[in-house]
């Protein structure tokens, strides 16, 4: 699976009340999450966003709450992946569940700036900044998480897995 985008870059610490603030986490509605996505720290976001964009950012992205909301609200802003140094665990592990790419890659997340474009090849373990032509190897995910992912999270994985089996039992 490869993915294109423009970089929208954010430092280190960035926390779930920056990404989507606290007053709107009585909504699981993806729309109205997406309307609010980092509007405390950048409120051009919405602005500049477009489909397929990449966030690029420092360390410690996601810390502070373990809801879904903030990953949810990333990826309905249209948001392809995020790239960072380090992510906060909890984020991280709820990102997959809900189908949001997500990488860690230090020396990527370093040298990417605002704006660049990038493509990352998620199959070969490559990011390429097509801004710079500079090339950086990942390590790839196991091919269950690149399923989850592909599927649009786990529910969606485990649906399918489940259909797939009850299949192989009627024949």
């Amino acid at each position: 699976m490869k993915i294109k985008g423009k970089v929208i870059k954010y430092g280190d610490n960035v926390d779930t009340d920056a990404i989507i603030p606290a007053r709107y986490l009585n909504t699981f509605n993806p729309k109205e999450l997406a309307e609010h996505c980092f509007e405390g720290i950048d409120p051009s976001f919405r602005e500049k966003v477009k489909p397929g964009d990449i966030i690029v950012a420092g360390h410690n992205f996601g810390s502070g709450s373990s809801r879904e909301h903030a990953p949810l609200a990333i990826k309905a802003a249209g948001i392809s992946c995020v790239l960072a140094k380090t992510f906060a665990r909890i984020f991280y592990r709820n990102s997959i569940n809900i189908g949001l790419s997500i990488l860690e890659c230090s020396q990527a997340a370093e040298d990417i700036k605002d704006r660049d474009e990038v493509e990352i090849d998620f199959s070969a373990g490559i990011i390429k900044n097509l801004s710079n032509n500079r090339l950086y190897q990942i390590e790839t995910f196991p091919a269950f998480i690149q399923g989850i992912i592909r599927k649009g999270g786990l529910i969606n994985y485990i649906k399918e897995a489940f259909n797939k089996e009850e299949n192989r039992r009627e024949k």
